[in-house]
């Protein structure tokens, strides 16, 4: 049986030569994923998430483009205890529609975010690799408009994730959470 750490660096090479070739959709359109989101999926070999994946639930984003181009990303989630998480960054356009960065200040690491696949009224799925002292990790992201989301797309998700080396047990599909809200800050 493999070790944990070797199984993470074989992860790890494929991630890097998988995710060289991700672009972001074609014909992308800023004004049509703007508006309120659901967290559905997630998906990420990042250690944080392996320690945290039991108790991860559905969570909400709030895409809104900005005047020149950028997108600001509220994301908003319940917490076991009742009160509410939240986060944002500013997503900076890039030379190529669908692909933005920014760096996260919570995390302290870069990210580079691309927007890989979406019927703009039902799901997204939006990738991003995150640099951190060097080292970059996968989260792939499965955006819906509503909280529920069929078969169909949970396997595409599922094999999108697989072919980004993200391992098949750090896929999930997120349980529902209590009503949340998500302002536009």
């Amino acid at each position: 049986m493999k070790s944990p750490l070797l199984r993470m660096l074989a992860a790890l090479v494929c991630v890097l030569a998988a995710c060289a070739d991700v672009m972001p959709v074609k014909d992308f359109s800023l004004e049509k994923v703007a508006g309120k989101w659901y967290m559905v999926g997630f998906a990420t070999n990042a250690q944080w998430f392996v320690n945290h994946k039991a108790t991860m639930k559905m969570g909400t984003a709030f895409l809104q483009p900005t005047d020149v181009g950028d997108l600001d990303l509220s994301y908003s989630n319940l917490n076991a205890d009742g009160s509410c998480w939240r986060m944002t960054h500013l997503a900076k356009k890039t030379d190529t529609p669908g692909r933005f960065t920014f760096h996260s200040q919570n995390w302290n690491n870069d990210n580079d975010m691309r927007i890989v696949d979406v019927v703009y009224d039902e799901y997204a799925v939006v990738h991003t690799i995150k640099t951190k002292n060097g080292v970059s990790e996968v989260l792939n992201k499965l955006y819906s408009r509503t909280p529920d989301t069929s078969a169909v797309l949970q396997e595409k998700f599922t094999q999108f994730s697989l072919e980004t080396g993200v391992l098949a047990e750090n896929i999930v599909m997120l349980p529902k959470n209590g009503k949340l809200t998500v302002s536009t800050m």
